[in-house]
């Protein structure tokens, strides 16, 4: 089985919204994590989807996923405290109806710029390596800083990468690695996404190349930058057909 976790639990405090959680905004007559919901939808080696959502959302997200005919999708579940408390919530669903060697991909709800042939490397690339992060080069310098004011490492950038999403792994892999992390770390601090869990307990990761525009759309300036690259989207899938 090859699974996409999709991650919605966030608050959006960074996106000054006072109505909506930002993966509810509409884009286009649509809420953004339909946008990002419909590329696994649609991709013809994903199987199931499982959602994790904020508790008091659970409802709208039902209504959401009948609304736009999401058909793959297995099961909504609530979040919890942290955004790795709630991927693991989702991966614990999936768990108990899938097998233990199921491939799990795990997407931000709010990246709904994703190349369909990223998806299918992904699962590829955990099939060959046993896990995927997906990942495109920085084209600005980066400072490692500890103080916020002078940096204390300036890595080559033609050595630095940004770790974006889908991650991939196998599923008994990855909540074996939650459940390792939650023994010293029970509340996840500084642990952003599984790349950094896979990091920290010393396992090797591999790099699977990503597309560019695949945002996470995290403050409203990011809105503008999304409707543009899906209205280019939509455009090239048209001059296409």
């Amino acid at each position: 089985m090859n699974i996409a976790i999709i991650f919605a639990g966030g608050t959006g405090q960074r996106f000054s919204n006072d109505n909506l959680p930002k993966q509810f905004v509409e884009v286009f007559g649509k809420p953004i994590i339909v946008h990002t919901l419909e590329i696994f939808q649609k991709h013809n080696e994903i199987d199931k989807i499982y959602i994790s959502i904020l508790p008091e959302y659970f409802e709208y997200m039902e209504k959401l996923t009948s609304n736009f005919n999401l058909t793959k999708v297995a099961q909504i579940v609530r979040g919890g405290a942290t955004a790795q408390n709630s991927i693991y919530n989702a991966l614990k669903a999936a768990e108990k109806e899938n097998p233990a060697d199921s491939i799990v991909l795990i997407h931000d709800g709010v990246r709904p710029i994703l190349d369909k042939e990223v998806i299918s490397d992904n699962i590829k690339d955990v099939k060959a390596f046993g896990n995927s992060i997906t990942c495109t080069p920085c084209y600005e310098t980066i400072l490692i800083s500890e103080t916020g004011e002078n940096p204390k490492e300036i890595p080559y950038r033609r050595n630095t990468y940004a770790a974006q999403a889908p991650q991939g792994f196998y599923l008994k892999e990855i909540i074996k690695a939650h459940e390792k992390i939650q023994e010293k770390n029970p509340n996840y601090i500084d642990m952003i996404d599984a790349c950094t869990i896979y990091n920290t307990l010393g396992k090797t990761t591999h790099m699977t190349k990503g597309n560019f525009g695949n945002i996470k759309v995290t403050t409203p300036r990011d809105l503008y930058i999304l409707e543009a690259l899906l209205k280019y989207r939509t455009e090239e899938e048209n001059a296409l057909q």
